[in-house]
Formats: C-alpha cells, sequence, structure tokens
C-alpha cells in the first residue's frame, strides 16, 4: 500500500514518469478510500450495509423506472399480435381461414376478452398462445380465468362459456398480462355474417399517439418520480458522515494532505455507491419476479417484461458512484479536516439565500415561455418542460436547509425532549434536512401534478349523455328465432327490478318526387311502459302507433306520415302507416339517443311477419345486489353469447388519460414507500451513530420517553417545515403547469391535503419503526467502547 506523502515532498519539472507517479499515487489514494469504506470492524461493516442498501433502493427504484417503457412496449407487442378483428372485406374463405367473433363482457368490472373461433380449411391460423384450436364445445382459457373458474365465484362466469369445456390454457406470448381474462371458445355454429374472417393473427391499426397535454403530464410525472430518487441517493451516500471525517482527521495526523484527503473520501463515497449498486440490482431482480403476482387497475406485467435497455442501465450504473463522488467532494468543502480534529462550518455562518433562489426562477424562466403547448405540437419542448420542472423542484433542495436554519435558530423553551431535538438540530440541521429533502420533492411534485391532472381533466371526459337513474345497462341481441323470448328471459334475470324491453328494425318507404335521398326510419315495437322511454306517448293502449318527431330545430330526415306504405325488416315486408297513427316529441332515453323513429304496439301489426328483428332492453337492477348486473350478462349469454351487455355511464374517459393517472397514482405511493424505507435506514445510522450518547443520557437519568419524544420531534420539524415549503413549490409548479396547457389555474386543496397527509404519514411511521432500535442502542453496554 503505497504510504501517505509529507508536505515536505515538493514537486519538481513534470515528466512522463513524474506524472505516472502522481496517476499511481491518485488511484492508491482512491483505493485506500475504497478500503475504508468496507473495512474498520463491526462498526465498519454496519455503515458500509447501511450505506449500500439506501443507495441500493434508490437503484432499484431508478431500474425500475428505466424498465417501464420497456414493460409497455413487450405489453403493446402483444396486444398487436393479438389483433384479430381488422377489415379483410375481400377475404373469401380458404383452407387458411378462421372466423372470429368477439364476445363483451366483464366480471366485476374487470374486462374479459372472449373470441368464438370456427375454422374454415385445415390450415386456420392458430391465435398467440394457442397449441390448437378448441373444437366445439372446446373453450381455452387463460391462467387468471381458470383460476377464476375454480374459485366458489366459478359458477357465476361459467355461464358465458356456453357450458363449454375447459381443455387448455393460454400461453404468455398470448396475453397482454399475467392477470387478463380471455378465453377462446370453439364453435361449428358461427355464421360469417356475424364474424370476421381472417387468415392470420396481428397487425392491428396504429395505436393513438399522445396529445401534447398528455405528453407534458408524463414528463412531469417522471421527473416527479425519479427526482426524490436521485436527491434521496445523494444522502445516502453521506450516511456515517461523522466517523468518515474523523478517519480523515487521522490520516492527516499521519501526513496526508488536503488533496489525498479530498481523494480518499471520493474513493470511499464511490465504494458505497458500487456495493448500493450491488444491492440495487438485486433488489431488482428479486422485484421483478414478484411482478406477476400484482395488478393496478386490471393491468398486470410479467417479470421478462422489466427488463431495462442497456443504455438506461449503463447511465444508472455511472451516474450514482458519479453522483456519489460530487456529494463527497461538496461535503468536503463545509469541512475543515486538520490533523487534531475536524471543524465543521455549521449554523455559525449563514447559509447564502441568492444562488437558492436563482435555481426556481431559471425552472419558471424555462416553463413559461412554453404557455399554451395544450395548442402546438410537442417535441422538442419535452427536454425543456422536464428542465424547467427538475429546476422548480431543486429549488426545494436548496431552500430546505435554509429555512430549517431559520426557523430552528428561533426557537427556544419547552420541555427536555424539545429542547434536545432543537439543539440537535441548530448544531446540525443538514442531516435532518438530507433525510427530509427527497419527501419534500416527492410531496411538491405530487401535489403539481394533481393540479394539472385536475385541471386538465375535463378535456379528457365526454358526457355520454346516459341516464343512470333511469337503467344501469342496455341489451341487444340479433338475428335470434324468437327475440320476444330472449327479452322476457331477461327480464326473469336475478337482481332485474324492472326491464323496457324492444324489438327494433328499419323501414324504408319511396322518396317524393323530385326527392334523392331515400327515406328510412328506425321502427321499435314493445308494450306503452317500454315504448314510454323514447317519447312522451300521453295515453297510450295496445293497437297504438306513434310518430315521434326530434327536438324542434334539430336536422333530422323528415319522418313517415299516416298512409305511408313502407317495407319493413330484413325481408322487405310491405306495411302501412295506420291512419289514426299520432305525432308525439321524442325524448331522449336512457342510452342518450333521441332522433326521430315509429313506435309501434304488438297489436298494430304482425311482427311475426318481419325478419330480422333485433331485440333490445333498457335494464334496471336491485342496487343492493352487487352481482346484479352479472347475472343480466348470464342471462344474456344463455340465449346468445354474441349478446352485447353495456353498463351504462355517465362520462367516460380517454384510456390514455386514465392510463397516465393510474401510473401518477401508483407511482406516488410506491415512490413515499420506498423513499420512508430508505428514510429508516438514514435515521438508523443516525442512531448509531450517536448510541454511546443515548446511552449515557439514559445512564445520567434521562428516561426513554424523553428520548423517544426528542426523536420524533427531531423528525417533525424539518418534515414541517419541508411540508410547507413543499405545498408552496407545489402550487406553483401546478400554476406554471396549468397555464402551459391552457387550463385555468384552480387550487386543488383537497390535493394539497392529500399530499401533506401521505408525506406526513411516512415520516410518522419512520419514526415509530426506529424507536425499537432507539430503546436497544440505549441499553447500559452502549457505554462500550473500542
Amino acid at each position: 500500500m503505497t504510504g501517505p506523502r509529507t508536505p515536505g515532498d515538493v514537486p519538481g519539472p513534470e515528466t512522463p514518469g513524474r506524472a505516472a507517479g502522481r496517476l499511481r499515487g491518485a488511484l492508491a489514494d482512491l483505493l485506500m478510500g475504497a478500503r475504508m469504506a468496507v473495512t474498520g470492524g463491526r462498526g465498519g461493516w454496519t455503515r458500509a450495509v447501511l450505506t449500500a442498501l439506501g443507495v441500493g433502493i434508490g437503484v432499484a427504484m431508478l431500474l425500475f423506472a428505466a424498465a417501464v417503457p420497456g414493460a409497455l412496449d413487450a405489453r403493446a407487442a402483444r396486444g398487436d399480435a393479438l389483433a384479430d378483428l381488422g377489415n379483410h372485406p375481400d377475404l373469401a374463405a380458404a383452407a387458411n381461414t378462421l372466423l372470429v367473433a368477439p364476445v363483451y363482457t366483464e366480471f366485476r368490472e374487470r374486462p374479459v376478452r372472449g373470441r368464438i373461433l370456427r375454422a374454415e380449411g385445415p390450415a386456420a391460423p392458430l391465435p398467440p398462445g394457442v397449441p390448437r384450436l378448441p373444437a366445439a364445445g372446446e373453450v381455452v382459457v387463460s391462467p387468471a380465468l381458470r383460476e377464476l373458474l375454480d374459485s366458489p365465484d366459478g359458477p357465476l362466469f361459467a355461464p358465458r362459456l356456453g357450458g363449454a369445456r375447459v381443455t387448455g390454457t393460454i400461453a404468455a406470448q398470448g396475453l397482454t398480462g399475467p392477470h387478463e381474462l380471455a378465453f377462446y371458445l370453439g364453435s361449428d355454429a358461427l355464421a360469417p355474417d356475424r364474424a370476421q374472417r381472417i387468415d392470420h393473427f396481428g397487425g392491428g391499426p396504429p395505436s393513438e399517439e399522445f396529445s401534447p397535454v398528455l405528453m407534458v403530464l408524463v414528463v412531469v410525472v417522471f421527473v416527479v418520480l425519479l427526482l426524490p430518487v436521485v436527491v434521496f441517493v445523494g444522502a445516502a451516500v453521506r450516511f456515517g458522515g461523522d466517523r468518515r471525517d474523523r478517519r480523515l482527521a487521522a490520516l492527516r495526523l499521519l501526513g496526508a494532505d488536503a488533496g489525498m484527503i479530498r481523494r480518499i473520501a471520493a474513493g470511499e463515497a464511490a465504494a458505497g455507491a458500487v456495493l448500493g449498486l450491488a444491492v440495487g440490482g438485486a433488489l431488482f431482480a428479486a422485484g421483478r419476479q414478484l411482478a406477476p403476482l400484482l395488478t393496478f387497475q386490471n393491468v398486470s406485467a410479467y417479470a421478462s417484461d422489466l427488463r431495462p435497455a442497456l443504455p438506461l442501465v449503463a447511465a444508472v450504473a455511472v451516474l450514482v458512484p458519479v453522483l456519489a463522488v460530487l456529494v463527497a467532494l461538496v461535503a468536503q468543502r463545509r469541512v475543515v479536516v486538520e490533523p487534531l480534529g475536524v471543524s465543521r462550518q455549521g449554523t455559525t455562518v449563514r447559509r447564502r439565500l441568492w444562488w437558492r433562489l436563482l435555481l426556481p426562477a431559471a425552472g419558471l424562466a424555462l416553463l413559461y415561455p412554453l404557455t399554451g403547448v395544450g395548442e402546438r405540437t410537442a417535441g422538442s419542448d419535452d427536454y425543456q418542460v422536464a428542465a424547467g420542472a427538475v429546476l422548480v423542484l431543486i429549488g426545494t433542495v436548496t431552500l430546505l436547509p435554509w429555512l430549517i436554519d431559520l426557523v430552528v435558530g428561533r426557537l427556544r423553551g419547552g420541555p427536555v425532549s424539545w429542547q434536545l431535538a432543537v439543539r440537535r438540530l441548530q448544531l446540525d440541521s443538514a442531516t435532518s434536512a438530507r433525510l427530509v429533502n427527497g419527501v419534500a420533492v416527492a410531496v411538491a411534485g405530487s401535489i403539481g401534478l394533481q393540479m394539472l391532472v385536475a385541471g386538465v381533466e375535463d378535456r379528457f371526459t365526454t358526457r355520454t349523455g346516459q341516464d343512470t337513474s333511469r337503467a344501469q345497462a342496455y341489451v341487444w341481441f340479433a338475428d335470434l328465432p324468437d327475440p320476444g323470448a330472449a327479452l322476457t328471459r331477461l327480464a326473469a334475470a336475478p337482481g332485474v327490478t324492472r326491464s323496457a324491453g324492444t324489438l327494433a328494425t328499419v323501414a324504408t318507404w319511396e322518396p317524393k318526387p323530385g326527392k334523392d335521398a331515400h327515406p328510412f326510419a328506425y321502427v321499435r315495437i314493445g308494450d306503452c311502459a317500454a315504448l314510454a322511454e323514447f317519447a312522451r306517448l300521453g295515453s297510450c293502449a295496445d293497437g297504438d302507433v306513434f310518430l315521434a318527431e326530434g327536438p324542434a330545430g334539430a336536422k333530422s330526415r323528415p319522418g313517415p306520415v299516416p298512409g305511408t306504405r313502407m317495407t319493413v325488416g330484413a325481408n322487405a315486408a310491405p306495411w302501412t302507416v295506420p291512419a289514426q297513427a299520432r305525432p308525439v316529441p321524442a325524448t331522449p332515453d336512457p342510452v342518450g339517443w333521441a332522433g326521430a323513429s315509429l313506435l309501434v304496439t304488438p297489436g298494430a301489426a304482425d311482427v311475426s311477419r318481419w325478419a330480422g328483428l333485433r331485440a333490445e332492453a333498457l335494464i334496471s337492477v336491485d342496487p343492493s345486489d352487487p352481482d346484479a348486473l352479472e347475472r343480466v350478462r348470464n342471462a344474456a349469454a344463455e340465449v346468445d353469447l354474441l349478446a352485447q351487455v353495456r353498463v351504462l355511464t355517465d362520462v367516460t374517459w380517454s384510456t390514455q388519460f386514465v392510463n397516465v393517472k393510474r401510473g401518477l397514482a401508483a407511482g406516488v405511493v410506491v415512490t413515499l414507500l420506498l423513499l420512508g424505507a430508505s428514510m429508516l435506514v438514514g435515521v438508523l445510522e443516525q442512531l448509531r451513530e450517536r448510541r454511546r450518547l443515548l446511552a449515557m443520557l439514559v445512564a445520567v437519568g434521562t428516561p426513554r420517553r424523553t428520548l423517544s419524544w426528542s426523536l420524533l420531534w427531531q423528525a417533525a420539524v424539518p418534515v414541517l417545515v419541508g411540508l410547507g415549503l413543499a405545498v408552496g413549490f407545489g402550487l406553483g409548479l401546478g400554476a406554471v403547469l396549468l397555464r402551459m396547457v391552457g387550463a385555468p389555474v384552480t387550487m386543488s386543496w383537497p390535493v394539497v391535503a392529500l399530499g401533506v397527509g401521505l408525506g406526513g404519514g411516512v415520516v410518522l411511521l419512520v419514526t415509530g419503526a426506529s424507536l425499537p432500535v432507539l430503546w436497544r442502542l440505549t441499553r447500559p453496554d452502549g457505554l462500550r467502547a473500542e
């Protein structure tokens, strides 16, 4: 090992040999620092393990973030490979064609992807993940659906498989995720007019591109979720700083100069970061194996999907040690390491404020010119948005130590526990600020993001016009031999409180002279109660016919008049509108459709002569029965597996926007939990560094309860200051982002309360989890010293 150089070694003229010697000396200093990171007995190893664990948690989060794009691409690729509903009008039946009919259903708000298959030849294509096509009466299901069928809830879903026997399981390449509910049902009665004909799977339509507003949201989401991780990684490499400085002072006593001290400190920080990389890689490898066990809002992923791109892995592997070295060198600027001890530039030197305000000001300067990004396409602006958001949030990190110093410097008096906490903060507020920085950044970012989400939600929300107070589901059947019996079966389903069933078709008639348009009208056949859903009928009796007219001023085709001769149904059966048919105003039905139509009661026409009638029903269910809709779906499937059951809703949301909201919610929760785990590691390191002092306080009579309250106050004061700062920066960031996308700036106080509550809850959990360690460290044997 190269020994330390003395100050008397005066360098001579630079030569290649001397330069090589200086390089070898620098490398020796770095290696000495690396050895010091993992030596020093039990205390040294404990310090190294805590540092590696703190850095490792951050590295694992960065690797998971780097794996998200690949997981989404893998999921999208499997979804594209499953595409089977493209338009193939010119494809004729052949040995290599397959008829496919979609089955639209759900189970307790979980979507189910079902397909009915009929091979038209021996070379019919196979769906991905299916070794052979199921024969008639056979069904191949996904593992999640097989698990559902084997559970006590299985009988509630089984009727939708038409009594088919499960003969196989869909492999992973045939599913978008491990928790997807899917099945392929074989049939020998599937008609070509009710199915799509294909000769291969895959090649679906291109995915919808993200709008500029959504791109802004996605960019800020990644900034908000990753920046706290980077902040805490920088704090984790400073674990054990007091002991490290004392070791460096001992080296100064042996003759090391200031340059050697900096290189040794850099080597020690780099070694801790490298250990953290190893721990982070192990945590990532273990965590990805748990991915198939988890699902969030019906989205799941396979372990093999979580594969971060090699460039991103390399970036993490390089940037984490570089960050560690930079943090160590910057920390050395505030510490004067001398042979006889360590002098800290603590609270006696007032922190400068001006440069701390420059960073958020620069971020606002980058974001302000992008006002109105929602009205133009996004491109290079994404990087400007990311840089601006980073600088604004970094302002939380830079201002927090100054603000903590300002607050704790004015605190006086109080109980002993309070005074112990305040004095500790006055002597060394930087350590507490480092632990709170990550939580403050996460809370500030989440507040800004939630404000942005709330401000633009209306742009991705569509009012359906459906009236869920009149009906909760809409069911329709096509091409049934007895549609009336289907409506009767549906009305008798358990949980159905009311069913307004009608038969529907289209009628046409000859245009008047000089009119080019071929007139037609929708015809609905039902009793008076059912027809009242579509128009204000007034008096009604069986045998009446009503000419429902659209709203005044609405652009609609002219309807028929009494005496109009028309053809009705798929067989063009002749029928004449009765002379007593009277006009009535049409009203929007519960589905939201309002237009002109011909309403016919059963006694006014012999509907058995009209072919191709479609059966439709507006269903109301018992609100106290949570499975009423499932029984409606079963009743419809027992009549026709291709029946469509549509649950009515007041609003619908953009799928992309919903996915971004889901990712934001999951990311914020996971980030805060992992930050809490990392913060717990930091608190434990602080307690370990002070164990002799704490044990001494207990030995002289200080109650453990007093020390516990002191630990709580020591965590609470920086957290309260940090959360207050986070609220200010979060509201400011949210206001700027809303201005960028052209949305009105509104303060969402419930969002603020939620963010503050989550941040405060994490800190309370961390403090509570650290109390057992505090009690153990304050035992009498904590006074021992080596």
